[in-house]
């Protein structure tokens, strides 16, 4: 079974580790402070799971999960990442990562941004539109009735299936929506951008219809639905 690096530990590279550990998977934890301020997330995980740098994350691992800040990007290890299969689960937020121009006019997306930054490596985006507290609590066994499905977009089909086997695993459907530039079906501010994955909604920063603690599912057919809404 696959390795999957995690260069970033956060909410969501914690909750994709652990489901992935849950899976079976062995993973390698990597952050910006140093493998020994992963001690604790390490011990919760097991015997499955180590902690290591950015750089032997991704030389350890066959799937890397890029899970930082935007604006930090340009601090990955650009070498040790060229070539491999990447999940993007980044975001834009102008407000913690500045305006970016080509984000702003259109231009570019934000997963092709990491894309042009190392551009042997196989870019697929996904979990940036599910909160990390339902995408712990909705993963289903493959046939479930009430199995979720998340959104992908990817330039590369051979990396779009290693992905799609990895989320079947840890318990998603998904829906391709085809080349990396359709990945702003699902950025920020677009029907599918994770409300379809909560439960009682409620205001959350503003937006209504989310919560942070009751998760719903949304399959296949909901999810395609949502897509199809966006505009830009």
């Amino acid at each position: 079974m696959a390795t999957i690096g995690f260069i970033g530990a956060g909410n969501i590279g914690g909750t994709v580790a652990r489901l992935a550990v849950a899976a079976g998977y062995d993973v390698v934890v990597s952050n910006s402070r140093g493998p020994e301020t992963l001690a604790s997330l390490v011990a919760e995980l097991g015997p499955r799971a180590r902690a290591a740098t950015p750089a032997e994350s991704a030389t350890s691992a066959d799937i890397v999960v890029v899970t930082i800040p935007l604006k930090n990007i340009d601090q990955l290890p650009v070498a040790e990442l060229a070539g491999k299969t990447i999940i993007d689960t980044n975001n834009y937020y102008s407000a913690r990562d500045g305006q970016i121009a080509e984000l702003d006019s259109g231009e570019s997306t934000v997963s092709e941004l990491l894309q042009a930054l190392i551009p042997t490596a196989r870019v697929v985006k996904v979990f940036n539109n599910i909160h990390f507290r339902h995408l712990a609590k909705l993963g289903r066994p493959t046939g479930a009735s009430d199995r979720s499905a998340l959104p992908i977009a990817g330039d590369s089909d051979t990396a779009k299936a290693a992905v799609t086997a990895f989320l079947n695993d840890i318990g998603y459907d998904v829906v391709d929506v085809g080349p990396l530039a359709e990945g702003w079906r699902y950025q920020v501010d677009t029907p599918a951008y994770g409300l379809q994955y909560a439960a009682e909604p409620q205001a959350f920063q503003g937006v209504p219809g989310f919560s942070l603690e009751a998760a719903r599912p949304a399959g296949v057919d909901e999810v395609k639905g949502l897509l199809a809404q966006a505009t830009r």
